[in-house]
């Protein structure tokens, strides 16, 4: 490795640490959100047996997870405006990751649901509870419980996907490392380095997703 080099990586470490604390983190953490969030709804809507918003959550499921993210970002970002409808790079990449996200988490979030013995419901009606506060304070915390595992898996998996988010102008991570390597050209040390930031931010999701289950594992029971 030149000297030239190792000059341009130490000069561009910091300016991809930067945007991908500033960017590529908080569009991971609010893409995760709007991802669980529909996801959780799908998953109740499907858990409950709820006929025909059953066959429209499948719907929705079975043409995200059947077609790959990158034509959706294309879709929404450049796609959209020939119908009127603009949107901010930013907001579109959360937008779509959320909706690709919720796709997957939703089957992980049924399966859990599904995982909690029927009798607990059957208790929460005991109790007088009716059926939004036997979800709420029964049957959803121990659900959560099941899927943390899968749904950090899919946190640390998102991560690794707004890498995408550059082809649609976001200027995160590896958007910052192209713009340098269009300055220098050099872009195996660059991506490498790329990489290894990213490397860097999942190993530190991977310890935290350990600590966490360490200490859910020694709660049980429900509140």
């Amino acid at each position: 490795m030149s000297e030239r080099v190792i000059e341009i990586l130490v000069d561009s470490f910091l300016k991809m640490l930067i945007p991908g604390i500033k960017v590529t983190v908080p569009l991971t953490i609010l893409s995760f959100a709007l991802g669980l969030l529909i996801a959780t709804v799908c998953a109740i809507i499907q858990y409950a047996n709820i006929r025909y918003l059953k066959q429209l959550c499948r719907f929705y499921i079975w043409i995200i997870r059947g077609t790959p993210l990158l034509v959706q970002l294309y879709i929404f970002f450049y796609g959209l405006p020939k119908v009127g409808i603009m949107l901010n790079a930013f907001p579109c990449a959360i937008l779509v990751f959320g909706i690709n996200e919720g796709a997957y988490m939703a089957e992980s979030m049924r399966a859990a649901l599904e995982a909690v013995p029927k009798g607990q419901l059957e208790a929460g009606y005991c109790v007088g509870m009716n059926y939004l506060q036997i979800m709420w304070r029964i049957v959803l915390p121990q659900a959560m419980r099941t899927a943390f595992p899968s749904l950090s898996n899919s946190f640390i998996s998102l991560l690794k996907s707004t890498s995408l988010a550059a082809t649609i102008t976001v200027t995160e991570l590896f958007r910052t490392a192209q713009i340098i390597n269009a300055r220098v050209y050099e872009p195996l040390a660059l991506y490498c380095e790329a990489a290894l930031v990213y490397l860097l931010f999942s190993t530190f999701l991977t310890w935290l997703q350990a600590r966490i289950e360490k200490r859910l594992s020694t709660y049980g029971g429900v509140r």
